[in-house]
This record gives structure tokens, C-alpha cells and sequence, in this order.
């Protein structure tokens, strides 16, 4: 089975965790700094916090906001169920808006009219790592977190997406552009926000033993707890991963963007299929997913499942759900629910495999 999402490791990674098992070393410690050094320094920033999972750095970012409780924080309905949940979490209320329909992504437009006097801040989604055009949103005048867990690689106007708004959140996970199996990170313009986010990750402890020793500390087993946290810590055999993964991103990327282009090439000839949006002059796109709209769109599904290729829908619209509870009428995320399909763009994929689905998918409309 051809899979929809992947990611491509080998020897380098498990070098990487050799070593640590060697050293004795597979928690939180020295391969955790020097990931956070080495992505501070991709994004252009002054510090990186790795946690242990992108939805739980979404958790983080609203925490460290100090949102209102009872307030209302607006997400795209067309997004991972972590998005919604950290918010009822952080003792916020989901606001659900539509997302455009050609780009998945939020704008201002679709965010406006959902604003209430109760509004504390917005969430956006660079949907597939296309960046979102946040200047209009920045303007609305309200806190943004940008969840660029699809976007690792993203620029909107050269920046690198998650760096723009007021907190930025990046996963790792097994199926991401730069994968360490389970993974996250927090960044922030204010860089008190990331100290406090380094102290709430281990569960709120100013320093650990370990480290209060190394500073000369008696009784260096005593421990300082500055406010309480759930454990967010990162281990070093992840952060291994992702060292070398760092260290062949831009490899990665560019056999991503090999086979998107193929695809734009193939099925942009097609008038029966509605091709993703490029991304804007200036801006870059990440190209985790490849996400095309088709009539037929379940019937099309399953006959690629059965000659082998699995192929998905990334997202459900949230405000369909009835945990949630929302009154929202959102037309362009139900359109998408009944016609969009995510089909395979991961660097596993050989171009024998993606020859097939290209062959299999315009075979479908004769």
C-alpha cells in the first residue's frame, strides 16, 4: 500500500540514537539544546522550546498568553482536532470560521464576522504549509498563534511562518516535513514567554537537580516548583532524530516539491480536478499534503484504495462535530468536507510510485 503521509529516515538518525543509548542519555538533555539552538537558528530567532508534541506546544502558546477563561478564541473549523481542544482546555471557548476555499487557509474576511465583544485572540492554520496571509489579520488587532505544524519550511514575505504572529507551534510528529517521531515547538517574538514556557515544560520546576548541581547548589535535590504544569518534556533520542532530519531539511523539501510540481503538471491538465494554490511571489510553500478537490470524491477513495493507494481527508470540519456544539454554518468547509482528498506527497514515495497515482487518479475520470 502506497501510503498518503511519510516521512524518510536512515542512518544518520539511527546514529543519532545509538549515540545517546551509548551515552546513557535518551531524556531531556544535550541533544535537546542543541536541536533548540539549531532551530533558533533556521527560523531566525533567538530561542527555540522543544516540547513533546505539537498539540501540546499549541497548549503551551495559549497558557503562556494568559488568555481571559470564558474568553473566545477563533479556529479554523477546516483543522486538527488539537486546535479546538486545547482552547476548551486553556478554559476558552472554539469560535468556529470558514476557511477559503481555494487556498484551506483563514483570511480576515472569514475571521471577521466572527468577532464578538468576547474575543481574545485567533488561531491560524498554514493548511498543507501554505502561508496564510497574515498581515490582514495581524490588523484586526488581536493575538495570534500561528499553528505551523504543516509549515516547518513555510516564508510568508520571507519570515518564516510561526515567527509572526505572537506565538508560533511546530510538530514533529512521524509524519511531518521534519519528523522525530513525537515532537514540538514554541516560539515567540517576547522571550519571556519562552523562558517561561522552558520552566512550565518540566512541569513547572525552575531547574532540575541535575542542573542545580552543576551550579554549585547544596542540597541540589530541592526543587523550586514557580507554578503548576502537566510534563511537556522532550526526550534526546527525538531530538536526535530531528538533528540529522535538520540537517537534510532542505533535501527532503526539495523531493516534496519534485513531486508537487509533477502533480501540478499532471493534474492541472485535468478539468475535472481543482489543484492546490501555489504559494504567493515572496512567499514558500512547505508542501506536506497535496489536497485536490474531485466530484466523486468517496467512490474515487476507494477505488485507489483497492489498487493500493491510500488517500484521506485532512480535515473534518470541527464544527460538524457534536462535542462542540457549534450553531456555525460554514459553506466552503462542509464543500470541502464532501470534496477534498489529500493523496500521497511524502520523500518515501518512489517516482514508480508516483507515476502510479498519477495514472490511477486520471484513469478514474475516464
Amino acid at each position: 500500500m502506497i501510503n498518503v503521509f511519510g516521512s524518510k529516515v536512515g542512518q544518520e538518525e539511527i546514529a543519532q540514537i545509538t549515540e545517546s543509548i551509548n551515552n546513557q542519555w535518551m531524556g531531556m538533555g544535550p541533544k535537546t539544546k542543541a536541536f533548540e539552538a539549531k532551530m533558533a537558528e533556521r527560523l531566525h530567532q533567538d530561542k527555540f522550546v522543544l516540547v513533546d508534541s505539537g498539540s501540546n506546544g499549541l497548549y503551551m502558546a495559549l497558557t503562556l498568553l494568559e488568555l481571559p477563561k470564558g474568553s473566545e478564541i477563533i479556529i479554523p473549523s477546516f483543522t486538527w482536532v488539537s486546535c479546538a481542544q486545547v482552547v476548551m482546555l486553556a478554559g476558552c471557548v472554539p469560535v468556529f470560521c470558514d476557511v477559503d476555499l481555494e487556498s484551506q487557509n483563514v483570511t480576515a474576511e472569514t475571521i471577521k464576522p466572527h468577532i464578538t465583544e468576547n474575543t481574545s485572540a485567533i488561531m491560524v492554520v498554514h493548511y498543507a504549509g501554505l502561508p496564510v496571509d497574515l498581515d490582514p489579520i495581524l490588523e484586526l488587532g488581536y493575538p495570534v498563534v500561528e499553528d505551523a505544524c504543516h509549515a516547518v519550511d513555510s516564508l510568508y514575505k520571507g519570515k518564516p511562518c510561526g515567527t509572526i504572529g505572537d506565538a508560533g507551534v511546530y510538530s514533529f510528529d512521524a509524519v511531518k516535513n521534519l519528523s522525530m517521531g513525537e515532537g514540538g515547538g514554541v516560539v515567540s517574538k517576547n522571550s519571556k514567554l519562552l523562558e517561561r514556557a522552558n520552566v512550565l515544560r518540566y512541569c513547572g520546576i525552575g531547574k532540575s537537580g541535575f542542573e542545580a548541581s552543576t551550579h554549585g547548589k547544596d542540597r541540589w535535590w530541592e526543587y523550586n516548583i514557580v507554578e503548576p504544569f502537566i510534563k511537556m518534556n522532550p526526550s534526546d533520542i527525538a531530538a536526535g532524530i530531528g538533528l540529522a532530519q535538520l540537517g537534510k531539511l532542505d533535501e527532503l523539501q526539495a523531493y516534496r516539491k519534485k513531486i508537487w510540481d509533477i502533480y501540478q503538471d499532471e493534474f492541472g491538465a485535468v478539468d475535472w480536478i481543482e489543484t492546490p494554490q501555489e504559494a504567493s511571489e515572496g512567499d514558500r510553500h512547505s508542501y506536506f499534503t497535496y489536497f485536490i478537490r474531485v466530484p466523486r470524491r468517496d467512490e474515487m477513495a476507494k477505488k485507489l484504495f483497492d489498487e493500493g493507494i491510500y488517500t484521506t481527508l485532512r480535515y473534518h470540519p470541527l464544527h460538524l462535530n457534536p462535542l462542540y456544539n457549534s450553531k456555525a454554518e460554514l459553506p466552503n468547509s462542509e464543500l470541502l468536507n464532501e470534496t477534498g482528498l489529500n493523496i500521497p506527497l511524502h520523500p518515501s514515495l518512489s517516482m514508480e510510485d508516483v507515476d502510479k497515482i498519477v495514472d490511477r487518479v486520471k484513469a478514474f475520470g475516464k
